[in-house]
């Protein structure tokens, strides 16, 4: 191990720079993963609390309705963008169903 730690006898060697990588490593690692989950907005998978929708909204009203058969795919889409538009961005894709 000594031949490993030394360099010629006369300081830690080549070795030395080995551990600024595995450093610099952590850190972007880290770094990697809060933006991907923290600084997004997100909580990250540990955390993710599920989304609270109002059942009785009229987006989720239409989402059922499409689940059950009732409209088809073409009054789904339709209906959705008009209530998108006068309720806002409450469901972009498939609304609350």
């Amino acid at each position: 191990m000594q031949t490993l730690a030394s360099f010629g006898g006369d300081g830690p060697g080549p070795w030395i720079l080995f551990f600024p990588l595995v450093w610099a490593a952590v850190v972007i690692g880290v770094v990697t993963l809060l933006r991907r989950t923290v600084w997004r907005g997100r909580r990250g998978p540990w955390n993710a609390a599920p989304r609270r929708t109002d059942e009785n909204s009229p987006i989720a009203l239409l989402g059922r309705r499409f689940a059950a058969g009732e409209i088809d795919e073409d009054e789904y889409w339709r209906r959705l963008t008009v209530l998108n538009e006068e309720f806002g961005h409450l469901g972009s894709k498939g609304g609350a169903a």
